[in-house]
This record gives structure tokens, C-alpha cells and sequence, in this order.
């Protein structure tokens, strides 16, 4: 089960190999396989919903594993505890990973497992009062981001490079910090733009601040956002675990947009201080109707068809890692993108039935 708020695992290998002795002796299964995951960010409705509803309808347990997470100082800290195997998974953009291979070097011992977000949600937003109706208007400009460690911000730099912004001379980068603080500097107009995703902004125009979102370039439009990173010696060592993990992850997300509404709840239940204390009704439309966003572009592609779970377009990223370089944010375009991404596990993942996952989760009140 992930809990939320969110707790730091606990690791007693004394006490652990004393209870698996215990329970040997009496002839009982084998306790929950446990994942830590390493969170850049605090959990919001779209992504925390998912673990809630697999806690509901009990997705991890029967895959015999217990998830708990911990939330880590942004992209760049989840990788050092991964290299140190001190969290199971990571949930960081892809930059931060791409950014620190050195061109002939071996590739860190990382590696994707599964996409989890295959398109980018991450915007660049004003207000929609402004006369800024594209990225070059933000010439003179601040952008706001969370903090300056966000992994966000080479993206953001390659980006402004694209349409002829040179970062720091036409346009400035500023932390603002999440949420209601870098909405409040949007609103006073200590920033022209904010770089968060997509459902951090949809929240904002909730609290009634109306956005424009500007337009992506497609190179950075379809790059991938989040996915789980491992350790490559997870992957050899307990790839039945990466595939029973990914198989609880994907029906979780099938049944957030079976059934939307229980997601939320099942989120806010788990999250009491994520709760609305007044309009509960309007509220609960105004989150399914996020959540709803979010699903459509993770479940869906852009004809409408079902994507595969967890799978990677390893195009698509090699034509991102391409413009990265161009613009100046990766030491090299050669980057062993077969190392740092597999599909190894996708038919794992798929390994379930669909519609009786899809009608469980209809069918939960």
C-alpha cells in the first residue's frame, strides 16, 4: 500500500529476517515483496488517485507487494539514492538521467522500466489577460519554476533556445516555489509564465486564475515526462518484481479512467488534508474533470487507440535527445538510449484483463 501523507520505509533487516523465519515455521506465504519509490514532487488527484485505487481494490496486494514512497529534494536527489540502491524506484524526468551521461563513459547502471507519461504535461502558462500568445512574447520576461534544483529547467532552457531566447539574457528562470506560492507570483505579476504541469495549472484556474497555455514545438510536445528508473541489478536480479509491480501500476491506471470519481475519493481519503473543506460537490466535478484530462493523454494517444502500457517511443525521445544537444543542454546527441530505457517488461505489464479490471472499478461505489 502507498500511504499518504508519506512515510520513509524503514529498513530492520534484523527484524525482517527474524519474521521470515517465523513465518516459514508456520508454514504461511511469503510476507509482500516491499518498493520504495522516490518521488520528485508531493503527489497530487492524477497521480496519487492511481496508487489510491490500487490500494482500494487491493491491485499491489494481489501482486504479493507493499509500496511505500518518500518524497526526495527534486529530480537530481532521486538518482544518487538509486545508484546507492536505497529506494526500489524513482519517479524523475528524464533529463536529470540523460544530462549526467558522459560521452565515452559506460552508461550509469540506470534504466527506465516503464513510461508513465508519454506525452509532456508540462506547460509553460500565463495569464490569459496578458498579450503573450507564444514562447518568443516572453522575451524580457521571468518564467517561475518550483525551485532551481527542478529537473524541469534544461528542458525549459532548450526550449527558449528554440524560438531564438538566450536564458538569463532574454528571459529569466525564478523560483517561485508550488503551488499556491508560484500561482500567487503569476497573479501579482512577479513572473510573466510558470513552468509547472499541466494539473498543477488546471488547479489554479479551479481557484479561479484563468491561464493561456503556449504552444510546444513538437520535439519537446511529445517528449515523455515520468517513468519508474531502476537499478540495473534490480532488473537482473528481481525482474519478476519490476513486472508485477508495472502489471498493479497499469490496471490502476485503466481503472482511474474506468471510473474517476472513485479515484478522487479514494485519493482524498488517503490524503485528508488534499480534502476541500467547503462545495464538496463542485469540488469533487472540478478534480474528476482533471483527472479525466490527464487519463485521456496517458491511456489514449492522439487517434484515440489504446496505448500499450508502459511502453517507450524510442524515436521520439532520440529526436528530443537530438534537440537537447542542439540547443546547447547535452554534452553529446550519442547517448545509448537502449541502455537508459527498455522495453523489456512491457508484455509483463499487459498480462491482466482489461475489461474486467475496467468493470471492478465501474462497479465500485
Amino acid at each position: 500500500m502507498l500511504s499518504f501523507p508519506i512515510k520513509r520505509a524503514l529498513r530492520l533487516g534484523l527484524a525482517i529476517g527474524v519474521a521470515a523465519s517465523v513465518l516459514a515455521r508456520a508454514g504461511i506465504a511469503d510476507a509482500a515483496d516491499k518498493v520504495l519509490i522516490g518521488l520528485a514532487i508531493p503527489p497530487t488527484v492524477t497521480d496519487g488517485g492511481v496508487y489510491a485505487i490500487a490500494d482500494e481494490m487491493g491491485l499491489f496486494k494481489d501482486q504479493n507487494i507493499e509500496v511505500e514512497s518518500v518524497v526526495l529534494q527534486g529530480a537530481g536527489a532521486i538518482v544518487p539514492q538509486l545508484l546507492q540502491k536505497k529506494i526500489t524506484l524513482g519517479f524523475p524526468l528524464p533529463e536529470t538521467l540523460l544530462a549526467a551521461h558522459k560521452p565515452g563513459e559506460a552508461p550509469l547502471p540506470l534504466a527506465y522500466v516503464y513510461n508513465a507519461n508519454p506525452y509532456n504535461s508540462l506547460e509553460l502558462a500565463v495569464l490569459a489577460s496578458s498579450n503573450i500568445t507564444s514562447i518568443q512574447d516572453l522575451k524580457g520576461g521571468k518564467i517561475g519554476v518550483g525551485a532551481l534544483t527542478w529537473g524541469t529547467i534544461p528542458q525549459t532552457r532548450a526550449l527558449l533556445r528554440s524560438v531564438g531566447l538566450e536564458p538569463g539574457k532574454d528571459v529569466s528562470i525564478v523560483a517561485v516555489g508550488v503551488l499556491g506560492s508560484g500561482f500567487h507570483a503569476l497573479r501579482e505579476q512577479r513572473v510573466e509564465a510558470l513552468n509547472f504541469n499541466s494539473t498543477w495549472i488546471d488547479l489554479m484556474e479551479l481557484e479561479g486564475t484563468k491561464a493561456r497555455r503556449l504552444a510546444y514545438p513538437p520535439v519537446f510536445a511529445n517528449m515523455v515526462v515520468n517513468g519508474f528508473l531502476t537499478h540495473r541489478d534490480v532488473i537482473k536480479d528481481n525482474p519478476d518484481l519490476l513486472a508485477r509491480f508495472g502489471r498493479a501500476y497499469a490496471q490502476a491506471v485503466i481503472a482511474c479512467d474506468a471510473n474517476p470519481k472513485v479515484c478522487v475519493e479514494a485519493f482524498w481519503k488517503r490524503n485528508p488534508q488534499a480534502r476541500p473543506q467547503a462545495d464538496m460537490d463542485k469540488a469533487l466535478n472540478d478534480n474528476v474533470e482533471i483527472l479525466k484530462r490527464r487519463l485521456a493523454l496517458v491511456v489514449r494517444d492522439a487517434d484515440g487507440k489504446d496505448r500499450v502500457p508502459g511502453q517507450f517511443d524510442l524515436e521520439v525521445i532520440r529526436a528530443y535527445v537530438q534537440a537537447m544537444h542542439k540547443y546547447g543542454e547535452f554534452a553529446t546527441a550519442d547517448i545509448p538510449l537502449d541502455a537508459y530505457f527498455t522495453n523489456q517488461f512491457v508484455p509483463d505489464y499487459a498480462k491482466f484483463d482489461r475489461a474486467a479490471v475496467i468493470a471492478k472499478a465501474k462497479a465500485l461505489p
